[in-house]
């Protein structure tokens, strides 16, 4: 589900069908008609906390629950009773078809960490209002010292915007005008003038006002960069790719489809096909967070992207939020250090909502029998390795008879449970040699067979 979903169907002429079987996620929620002023707190701050999003109240089962006069009223101030600092948002009222009361209530990213009036911090991931540790709110509020740098105002005016960039947006979202758009994204300071974000993403050329703010891809014809006479920099391979942050992730991407090396190799129809030597959706989306959640105040520098013969390097100015560690990346919970970015960005389906980012690139790389990704940090960058190495040592793969890697290969492409039979098929080899490789490969520790018995027909073998 995409936040623009939820501006879409709030436009229809009777919203609450299709807002009532719409998933709830990142950026929507459900409430009933009789949530409590103080209950109604939770989700508000788990938004606050993230990217803003819209809460919507009077929708219970399916069904419009009509909410009353009164609880209108409660319900209108509960950011102001029940959220510290109070959260900023706007309250819209709405009415089905029968005439039930609808409250639209759309929250604004927070410029400091928010808490319940009892305390508790939430954190908006996925489609839960998750409650923070003691530890994970310090982590929040490292990142939140100040305001997000997204939303600071920019030296320029609405004029200044690329219509035919915002114009689609705008339309895309139901909004009247570009001028209601940008107020509905929180792209507007409250004063109305232009935030970072609003030029960044709509400016035919923001790089005017922000030069640091590409992306620049490098190839070498060398393992090693090399320097002086020494570099090993590809001629005509050092390319900058600019313009607003949706056109430079689609001019980088482009380049980097024609700049990977690729690799024959066994593809999904059975066939040796070229394959560019990491995932292209690893690299894809490793380009997409470093653009979406790169430290934009960082003067002076810029993503960059180094091709090697056998490796993908991405490199993003700004570390990692407060406590994260670096060394156990799948472990690091959501957080947009630029918050309007991410959401715009999400409605135009460049980014995913669920905040899984790197958990993507983890099994993209482990799917095709890579090495894991690595993810270093230095006093000012993240730059992640995407190495085309065997995850499979040598050592291993010396005592694996003939063809059993292939084996090991379909059930990774697979991405799911295979029993002997489908594996057989997939391969097109006969099954005295499908399961002589599967028992190599489990006494290897690289499968394990999962079944009640050895003649269970719905036993299956699973990628270790």
């Amino acid at each position: 589900m995409y936040t623009s979903e939820v501006d879409d169907a709030l436009t229809a002429e009777d919203p609450l069908a299709r807002l009532a079987q719409m998933p709830e996620g990142q950026w929507y929620e459900r409430k009933s008609g009789r949530i409590k002023a103080r209950d109604l707190a939770v989700p508000l701050v788990a938004f606050a906390n993230a990217e803003g999003g819209t809460v919507l109240v009077g929708i219970h089962s399916g069904r419009a629950d009509d909410i009353s006069a009164q609880r209108i009223n409660e319900l209108r101030q509960a950011a102001h009773d029940f959220t510290r600092p109070v959260v900023r948002h706007r309250v819209e009222e709405r009415t089905t078809a029968e005439g039930a009361a609808l409250l639209v209530f759309r929250v604004e990213p927070g410029e400091q960490v928010h808490e319940t009036a009892s305390g508790e911090c939430y954190l908006r991931v996925g489609d839960e209002s998750r409650r923070l540790g003691f530890a994970q709110r310090q982590e929040l509020e490292y990142d939140r010292g100040s305001a997000p740098y997204d939303g600071t105002p920019a030296d320029r005016e609405l004029g200044d915007l690329d219509p035919a960039q915002v114009a689609p947006y705008a339309a895309d979202m139901g909004a009247s005008d570009p001028h209601s758009m940008l107020r509905a994204r929180s792209l507007l300071t409250r004063d109305g003038r232009l935030t970072t974000a609003a030029y960044l993403l709509f400016a035919e050329h923001p790089q005017d006002l922000y030069p640091h703010a590409h992306v620049r891809v490098l190839r070498y014809a060398g393992v090693e960069r090399g320097t002086g006479a020494e570099l090993t920099l590809d001629e005509d391979a050092d390319i900058r790719c600019e313009g607003s942050i949706p056109a430079q992730i689609m001019s980088a991407a482009s380049t980097m489809d024609r700049l990977v090396p690729r690799r024959r190799s066994l593809a999904a129809s059975g066939r040796f096909e070229p394959s560019p030597i990491v995932p292209r959706d690893a690299w894809l989306e490793g380009l997409v967070n470093a653009v979406l959640h790169r430290s934009y105040s960082s003067v002076g520098d810029h993503v960059r992207v180094e091709i090697f013969p056998d490796r993908v390097e991405i490199s993003s100015p700004g570390r990692f939020p407060g406590l994260a560690n670096p060394a156990h990346p799948e472990t690091i919970s959501r957080h947009a250090r630029n918050p309007r970015i991410a959401r715009v960005c999400a409605d135009l389906r460049i980014a995913q909502e669920l905040g899984e980012g790197i958990k993507r690139i983890f099994a993209q790389m482990r799917q095709r029998g890579l090495t894991d990704p690595i993810y270093l940090q230095t006093s000012g960058s993240v730059r992640l390795v995407l190495a085309a190495a065997d995850a499979v040592p040598e050592d291993v793969r010396s005592t694996l008879p003939r063809g059993a890697l292939g084996v090991l290969d379909a059930l990774r492409r697979a991405g799911r449970p295979l029993g002997t039979g489908q594996i057989e098929e997939i391969v097109g080899i006969t099954r005295p040699t499908v399961v002589k490789h599967l028992r190599a490969l489990r006494d290897a520790g690289l499968v394990r067979w999962e079944g009640a018995s050895a003649r269970d027909p719905r036993a299956t073998w699973h990628v270790a």
